[in-house]
C-alpha cells in the first residue's frame, strides 16, 4: 500500500505529539528533581492519540486502531480525574501562563547546567 505525502505528514505529526509528551515529562522532572507528570503530558497524549488514530483508520490497521482508541480513553479518564481533584483551568490565559512558566523554568534549568 502506497502512502501519500499528506498521510505521511499526519502520521509523523501524531508521532511527534506523542513523543513530545515524554520530552515534556523529562524536562519537568529535571526541573523539579523528582518524577512529575505535568498536565501537558495528557494533552500531548490526546493530540498524538487522535492524530495517530486518524492515521490508523486511514491505514485500516485494526491493531493500531484498537491501541490508539484504548489509549485515548485512558488519557481522557486521567484528565477527568485531574479536573475532578484539582478543578484545572483550561482557559487560554491560564494555559498561556503555564506555557510561559514552562519555558522560563526550562531556560533556568539550561542556564544552571552551563
Amino acid at each position: 500500500m502506497e502512502i501519500s505525502l499528506g498521510w505521511l505528514i499526519i502520521g509523523f505529526l501524531g508521532q511527534i505529539f506523542f513523543s513530545a509528551r515524554f520530552i515534556l515529562q523529562w524536562i519537568y522532572s529535571e526541573i523539579n528533581k523528582k518524577s512529575i507528570i505535568p498536565l501537558g503530558f495528557w494533552f500531548f497524549s490526546i493530540l498524538g492519540g487522535i492524530t495517530l488514530l486518524i492515521y490508523a483508520i486511514h491505514r485500516k490497521d485494526p491493531v493500531f486502531i484498537m491501541g490508539q482508541a484504548t489509549g485515548l480513553f485512558i488519557y481522557a479518564r486521567n484528565l477527568y480525574f485531574i479536573n475532578k481533584q484539582h478543578k484545572i483551568s483550561l482557559d487560554f490565559r491560564s494555559i498561556f501562563k503555564k506555557i510561559k512558566r514552562f519555558f522560563q523554568d526550562l531556560f533556568d534549568l539550561i542556564s544552571k547546567k552551563k
